[in-house]
């Protein structure tokens, strides 16, 4: 689904780069602004340095006079207003709309008539936008009553104060999450093994070594070195670790040289 986000009045270039930011991470590049407090926004030094790298979406990225000329192609407005209000569309998490929303969009793709008070908003998405008022006054009631849903991000009821940035991190997150997210990216490379001829070379190396310190009889060995080859094979080394446990055998043997 085309994915939108809608800044109406923005007065901080900086919210305008964290917008930028909070967007990418998740994936998104559609930032429309309504009539900003700084014509040159986008370009503004505050902006670039708080948008982190984010100047893809920052380039992509409109200003427009009016909020129609910032919805169209849309057909699904989702508002953002901490503050409930008598009259309106109704409030909702974001989670649960984003379920419902999804399953009304997949059963209208499938041929299936979606639930009767969803076909106005769901049914046949062209897009969804995402609406965040201006930083001291939020959105506007005649923005908020022209849209279908007023998201409520659940917040502590006693500070239930989010930045603008914050918001629309909080909301990308929840709308990816909704899509598919993306899967966790490994810290670290895949660790590789070491195989059977490395763990057999160390495996002799140690046999000499044990021998030199004495630990090993060569005339009974018992079942020593049986029992360390599970052990390491148990381990699963790696090349860099048979490297370590060679160095160790070799400052082995040496020690047990200058003590003879």
């Amino acid at each position: 689904m085309k994915t939108r986000f809608v800044l109406i009045n923005t007065s901080h270039a900086g919210n305008v780069g964290a917008a930028a930011r909070a967007m990418k991470t998740m994936g998104f590049d559609d930032l429309v602004l309504v009539a900003p407090r700084w014509a040159n926004v986008l370009r503004r030094e505050e902006t670039i340095q708080r948008a982190s790298g984010a100047l893809d979406v920052l380039n992509n990225a409109r200003i427009v006079a009016t909020l129609d000329e910032a919805l169209d192609g849309i057909s699904h407005l989702c508002a953002t207003a901490m503050t409930p209000r008598d009259f309106g569309p109704p409030t909702a998490a974001p989670r649960d709309h984003f379920e419902t929303l999804l399953k009304s969009e997949l059963a209208a793709q499938s041929g299936q008539a979606p639930d009767a008070d969803l076909v106005s908003t769901a049914g046949g998405q062209a897009g969804v936008a995402f609406l965040f008022g201006s930083e001291r006054f939020g959105m506007a009631n005649e923005d908020v009553y022209r849209c279908h849903v007023a998201l409520s991000i659940p917040t502590n009821p006693g500070f239930g104060s989010l930045n603008l940035g914050a918001a629309i991190q909080v909301i990308a997150y929840e709308w990816r999450l909704a899509l598919g997210g993306f899967a966790v990216q490994d810290a670290t490379t895949e660790r590789s093994l070491a195989d059977a001829a490395q763990v057999a070379g160390m495996l002799g190396h140690w046999e000499q070594a044990l021998t030199a310190i004495g630990f090993l009889d060569p005339a009974a060995p018992k079942k020593l070195m049986p029992r360390l080859n599970q052990l390491f094979n148990r381990a699963q080394l790696s090349p860099e670790e048979i490297h370590i446990l060679r160095g160790v055998a070799k400052a082995m043997i040496e020690a047990g040289g200058a003590k003879r």
